[in-house]
């Protein structure tokens, strides 16, 4: 015999009488486990039930043979605790399943469990069932899909089901029970039937759900019974578990909930007799809410947090820089091992109970255990429970810490004062004075409440900033704007570091102050340990916009991709403003955002379309990005210049239930896709697309075929039309598409000019812009003489010409020609200036006026220069840079300011 495996034995027959029974009663199983043959018995546990008269008498010998094979292997140390809960659960599964079954059959004749759903909560949908537990399940049944008599109503069966399913596992026989089962997690519960509808259930969580239900969904599984209905209901109410942006206050709701656990729990605080492993003090319970509450924090925003097992969302909330490695280590040590004293506990005499019990019975835990005695079992424990507990505190802190502070004005002005600001009681009575009730977001007492836990650090904060009466003034829009405001306040309560940022947005980027009072989660992003990061590649960013799985329908989508935009546009503007970022290495981040958008918005457009519609065999549709986006340079201001085409002939028709030629089949589409980024949707609007580079322009239809697209600009297309076409990319098509595409405008911008009419058109070009579109202030490095646009005329001058530097970006283009001999060098360092102050003062001075002194030295060093005198003298250094050799190119001054 196994050594370990004799010693389970011994230990199980001497400390523990329901094992000790349960291997008197299963002579060849107590002899597989005397042989240290482990996997041999967990095959014997599994058909332990064979042969047995009734589904009834079946399971309860599975699970009499499961639970002694369990526990001698836990003990001999050869079954590990994942393994001990995996089991549990898999069996758990399976007594639900069949007993579905089984009620649908005795009623109706058929083994089915069509329309019936069985969900798994708590520990059972973790996969971390304890050795004694009961089963949380909630039963909801598909009323036009549920297995029944024809005379039966879908309600009625569906409670018959139900009755006899509790029956079934519950009921104690001469053969034991197979489980306790709980109902009281279902909603309503005190006044519902024991099976749901999943309409009901859909109504309950989609507007009159308690805040603990959704912790509790955070592990719920469909487990048993009709299970891809079960994972179609769970997707549906994502959003009720899973909210969209950070949500603090779910410390606020496990804070009450853990202020109702330990006021009514009547045992003592630390390890000791009579202490409960489960709801104590630095117990199992508080580790499972630590887990949660940082899942419901951030697992709206991010979908790696949404995992059921304890460990595994600790481990992932630690990889994603929400916990400390060393909180996520010691948690989860401490959680296996509270979980394995817990087994020990109940496998006794087959109880769930979580009580540690006194005198001889508490010896016997502790040999079970592998202690010498008590005295070791509750040393080892406290040690673990102490530091649990300190963890805990540290995130729900109660509420004698934590009383809301109301700070009077005195007060206040005395704090200002203290902290060296100018005038402090106008300062003080003025945020005194926006508890008066005349912002809608600080009228209710939650959010005076989170307001008035928040004020310090805002006052605090106040001191850091250069003018903090505007701060301050800034700070009242955002309160103005918003209706509602109490995670805003929550998330800086929890994160004052934020009010750096926060304060920086609000004094230096009108735009984005703005668009933060419209969307005060936008917040949320900079919590992130990346959110200062530039973001990945348009592969990577369109994964993000996609989300996990499939989305539930087109217009979620369309929100997601909105929703995910506007942050990366938001954080992104944030790494301006505080000069993590080169303006020109943020200019191609939001490039590839829009990217990333048109990629997604084009992927889901074609499936929804094409559903109705079908397909066009052997043709696609191709999207070309022009102007700033073809440049991969984008402004926070930037519209996206595209041309729709297509592949394929004209004539062709596509297969679906209500089939298109192939021109209104594409150009109906294109029109789908520019609606997919620019209408508003309930996440705000996107993008402006203008498609007027298209063949005959706003004349002509929105998408024409890529031939029709060749001849035209072989043979009819404007000189302009060329200049635009040296930015163009191919954003969306097959790779052969893309390279067929090369080739065309290869061949056509390759094609000889007479290069007296090149200059003609040039000039007479960028004098009708000059005319029509003057420049609207003194930073427009756009459309000031010598900017931008002056640049690029003269850049595509020379493509044309020379057939040099035929890059859709700007700057190797000019790198290309300037290596060719046809410009100096200094014009890229003069370009990326102007593109510099180009991107930068869209935030930064949007009314391209010098900014005050804060944004203007923000402007500056966002253009690598010391002070805004320096931006502005090389701005004109610049200019006449462009000037110069613009001169030289084309014998004509320009006319400078």
């Amino acid at each position: 015999m196994d050594g370990s495996w004799s010693d389970a034995l011994a230990r199980a027959r001497a400390e523990a009488p329901f094992l000790a029974g349960a291997l008197g009663r299963q002579p060849e199983l107590a002899d597989l486990l005397a042989r240290g043959a482990g996997e041999a018995a967990l095959a014997f546990a599994r058909e332990a039930g064979e042969g047995a008269p009734t589904l009834e008498v079946a399971l309860r010998r599975e699970r009499m043979a499961l639970a002694t094979t369990l526990a001698v292997g836990d003990l001999a140390g050869a079954f590990p605790l994942a393994l001990v809960m995996t089991e549990l659960s898999a069996f758990a599964d399976r007594a639900l399943e069949r007993a579905i079954a089984e009620a649908i059959a005795r009623r109706t004749g058929e083994r089915t469990s069509r329309g019936m759903i069985a969900l798994a909560l708590g520990k059972h949908g973790a996969i971390e069932l304890n050795y004694s537990s009961d089963i949380d399940p909630i039963l909801l049944y598909d009323p036009a899909r549920l297995a029944r008599r024809e005379r039966d109503e879908p309600g009625e069966a569906a409670q018959r089901y139900a009755r006899e399913l509790v029956r079934m596992l519950s009921e104690n026989t001469e053969d034991g029970y197979v489980f306790r089962v709980d109902l009281r997690l279902r909603p309503a519960s005190e006044v519902s039937p024991l099976a749901i509808s999943t309409e009901a259930a859909l109504t309950h969580y989609e507007s009159s759900a308690l805040a603990w239900e959704r912790a509790a969904f955070i592990r719920a599984r469909a487990a048993a019974g009709d299970v891809a209905a079960g994972e179609a209901f769970l997707r549906q109410i994502q959003p009720f578990v899973w909210r969209s942006s950070l949500d603090f206050g779910a410390i606020d709701e496990i804070r009450q909930l853990t202020a109702r656990i330990r006021s009514n729990y009547r045992g003592p605080v630390e390890p000791g007799p009579g202490y409960n492993l489960k709801h104590g003090r630095g117990g199992i319970r508080e580790i499972e809410f630590f887990a949660q509450t940082h899942q419901l924090i951030h697992g709206g925003r991010d979908p790696s947090l949404r995992l059921r097992g304890t460990r595994a969302a600790l481990d992932a909330l630690a990889a994603a820089g929400h916990i400390a490695d060393d909180d996520a280590r010691m948690l989860g040590e401490s959680y296996d091992r509270l979980r394995v004293t817990e087994h020990r506990l109940q496998m006794v005499h087959d109880r769930q109970t979580h009580s540690l019990p006194e005198g001889g019975a508490l010896e016997s835990v502790a040999r079970l255990d592998g202690f010498k005695d008590g005295t070791a079992l509750i040393a080892g424990l406290r040690e673990i429970t102490e530091g649990v507990a300190r963890a805990y505190d540290r995130l729900i802190p109660d509420a004698a810490t934590r009383a809301s502070v109301g700070v009077s004005a005195p007060q206040m002005a005395e704090r200002l004062t203290t902290l060296g600001i100018d005038d402090p009681e106008t300062i003080a009575g003025r945020i005194a004075g926006w508890r008066d009730g005349r912002y809608r977001s600080l009228r209710s007492s939650a959010a005076l409440a989170a307001f008035d836990a928040m004020l310090p650090a805002l006052v605090d904060a106040l001191a850091g900033v250069n003018e903090p009466e505007a701060a301050m003034l800034r700070f009242e829009a955002l309160l103005a704007s918003t209706s509602s405001a109490i995670n805003l306040f929550r998330l800086l309560e929890a994160r004052p570091a934020l009010f750096g940022q926060l304060l920086a947005i609000l004094t230096l980027a009108p735009a984005l102050a703005e668009e933060l009072g419209r969307r005060p989660e936008l917040l949320d992003t900079l919590i992130d340990h990346s959110a200062l990061d530039l973001p990945g590649s348009v592969e990577a960013l369109a994964a993000r916009m996609t989300g996990i799985g499939t989305a539930p329908d087109y217009e979620y989508l369309l929100d997601r991709i909105r929703l995910v935009t506007g942050e990366l546009r938001f954080a992104l503007g944030l790494q301006l403003i505080e000069g993590v970022h080169d303006p020109l290495d943020i200019a191609a981040a939001l490039s590839r955002a829009a990217e990333a958008a048109l990629a997604v918005a084009h992927r889901a457009t074609d499936e929804e379309f094409a559903r109705r519609h079908g397909r066009i065999a052997g043709s696609e549709l191709v999207v070309l990005g022009l102007g700033r986006l073809g440049g991969g340079a984008l402004t926070h201001a930037s519209d996206l210049d595209l041309i729709y085409l297509f592949t394929g002939e004209s004539s062709a028709e596509s297969d679906g239930a209500r089939p298109l030629g192939g021109t209104l089949y594409y150009n109906r589409l294109a029109q789908r896709v520019s609606a997919a980024l620019s209408v508003p949707t309930a996440q705000g609007a996107l993008y402006d697309v203008d498609t007027r580079l298209r063949p005959q322009g706003a004349q002509g239809p929105l998408a024409v075929t890529c031939a029709s697209f060749a001849k035209y600009q072989r043979e009819a297309a404007w000189t302009w039309e060329h200049m635009a076409l040296t930015r163009a990319r191919v954003l969306v098509g097959s790779a052969p598409v893309r390279e067929e595409l090369g080739l065309i405008i290869a061949e056509v911008l390759g094609q000889d000019r007479d290069a007296a009419t090149l200059r003609a058109d040039v000039l007479k070009m960028r004098g009708e812009i000059a005319q029509h579109k003057p420049p609207g202030g003194m930073l427009d490095a756009k459309l000031l003489r010598g900017g931008l646009v002056d640049l690029e005329f003269l850049v595509h001058y020379l493509q044309l010409r020379d057939h040099v530097g035929l890059d859709a970006d700007l700057g190797a283009a000019i790198d290309a020609l300037a290596r060719a001999g046809l410009i100096a060098r200094e014009l890229r360092a003069a370009h990326d200036l102007m593109t510099r102050l180009l991107v930068s003062a869209r935030l930064l001075a949007p009314d391209l006026a010098l900014p005050p002194q804060a944004a203007a030295l923000a402007l500056a060093r966002a253009c690598k220069q010391e002070s805004p005198d320096a931006l502005m003298h090389e701005f004109a250094w610049a200019r006449h840079m462009v000037a110069g050799v613009w001169g030289q190119v084309f014998g004509e001054a320009l006319e400078m300011e």
